[in-house]
């Protein structure tokens, strides 16, 4: 169909909402439209809210469908709906910026309309910016983690929470982990609730330590990721019911413990999701009735820094935290601790990747060694979008055949023009020879 079909409009609860280009294809293989991703919002908007209602939403956008370009959009349109509500939120950067507070299903339609699939809502709700309502558990696998892993620390998960009287709600991620959310009473900090989730993510570590891992830089990961920086001020995941930009249109799907151990991320799409919706109601439905404490989690947090265990990393663009280790990546260091070489970085991810297999041509003998943990993709987040690094670990490669730090693929545009709204534009890469063996 055209992308130039005529307007649509929606009835939405008290407001109608105008989809332009309706028939705009955002999923190519699926071939679901902007107006297919509108009313599935209105379908599940019931669900949709409970998990973005009354919070600042970051609008991620794909103006030209999945496999084109996104952006991250914090500061909401000027030409807007006067019934959208706003707030003005602090960056620590310094900066501010009015974010869309969706409160009722029309805007979930209207955010539809400017190409937004996911919901990406902060853990905090407008009237109070400062003490945020969730603990968000992230479960990320690394490369080569199969699903049954994910479900396994799920289950962990699921257990420490048991221990310290907690409850958590699990969902699929719609891509490849899983998030726990734990509804907090309004009391404590971003780098409180911060701490407390840097507690859990090395107690499940201390459970599981062969699945699961609370380890920052990409090169000391192993099995499932425990992202506890996802709690620090200013990161957002995708909600509950959020569409993802995969291929079939996965969504985020809430769901009970007792699903967790069968559930298959495929089953839960933008088609599926609207009967699941209305067959058996939101399994969240609950989530906000009794508010929890994080007083177990911060003392554990205690005793882990009585322990010798003090903060962990934080991300890049975080200015340096009191207490916070040195934070150089292990291979950068003055004795790496992993032998990595830099691929490349290119603005757009599949310019990476393809530039990525060339050097698999290139070196067929080191390939055969790699793990699929040792292809490390970093999507580098600026600004207002993202531009991504490929590096590869060589600890499974011999010494004798591991190549040197080679400089960007001579096959690439070498110019860096487009890492301008990067707030911190980023070295080159160093040559120099990976590290032998004895070295690392």
């Amino acid at each position: 169909m055209s992308a130039d079909s005529d307007p649509v409009t929606l009835r939405v609860g008290d407001h109608d909402v105008v989809i332009t280009h309706p028939d705009k294809v955002l999923f190519p293989e699926a071939r679901h439209t902007k107006l297919d991703v509108a009313q599935y919002y209105v379908a599940v908007a019931d669900g949709a809210l409970r998990a973005t209602q009354d919070r600042p939403t970051v609008l991620v956008r794909y103006p030209d469908g999945v496999g084109g370009e996104f952006f991250f959009q914090k500061r909401a349109p000027s030409s807007r709906p006067p019934w959208l509500d706003v707030v003005t939120l602090e960056f620590p950067s310094g900066r501010t910026a009015e974010e869309v507070v969706p409160r009722e299903a029309a805007a979930l339609a209207w955010m539809a309309n400017l190409g937004c699939l996911e919901l990406h809502p902060h853990p905090v709700r407008a009237d109070d910016l400062d003490h945020p309502d969730e603990l968000r558990i992230d479960l990320d696998p690394v490369p080569g983690v199969a699903w049954s892993q994910v479900r396994q620390v799920a289950m962990v998960v699921r257990a420490a929470l048991a221990d310290l009287g907690l409850t958590g709600w699990p969902k699929t991620s719609g891509s490849r982990g899983m998030h726990v959310y734990v509804r907090l009473e309004r009391r404590w900090t971003f780098d409180q609730v911060r701490r407390a989730a840097l507690a859990f993510a090395r107690d499940v570590e201390r459970r599981a330590p062969s699945l699961a891992t609370s380890k920052w830089w990409k090169e000391e990961r192993h099995g499932v990721f425990i992202d506890y920086n996802q709690n620090a001020k200013d990161r957002t995941v995708a909600a509950a019911y959020s569409v993802r930009p995969t291929v079939d249109a996965r969504v985020s799907a809430p769901l009970d413990w007792d699903e967790v151990e069968a559930c298959d991320p495929a089953d839960f799409t933008l088609v599926t999701m609207p009967g699941r919706f209305s067959g058996i109601g939101d399994r969240h439905a609950g989530i906000d009735r009794v508010p929890q404490a994080l007083d177990a989690l911060l003392e554990l947090s205690s005793r882990h820094e009585h322990d010798g265990l003090g903060d962990a990393p934080w991300p890049p663009h975080y200015r340096k935290q009191r207490g916070e280790p040195v934070r150089a990546q292990p291979s950068r260091r003055r004795v790496p601790v992993h032998p990595l070489v830099e691929i490349g970085r290119a603005r757009r991810k599949e310019d990476a990747l393809a530039g990525l297999e060339r050097w698999k041509v290139r070196y067929p003998d080191v390939v055969a060694h790699l793990e699929p943990a040792d292809v490390l993709v970093d999507a580098m987040r600026g600004r207002h979008t993202t531009w991504t690094r490929v590096r590869v670990n060589l600890r499974h490669v011999p010494d004798a055949i591991r190549p040197s730090q080679d400089a960007l693929d001579p096959n690439e545009d070498m110019s860096t023009d487009w890492l301008a709204d990067v707030t911190q534009t980023p070295p080159a890469p160093r040559r120099r020879h990976a590290p032998t063996r004895k070295e690392s």
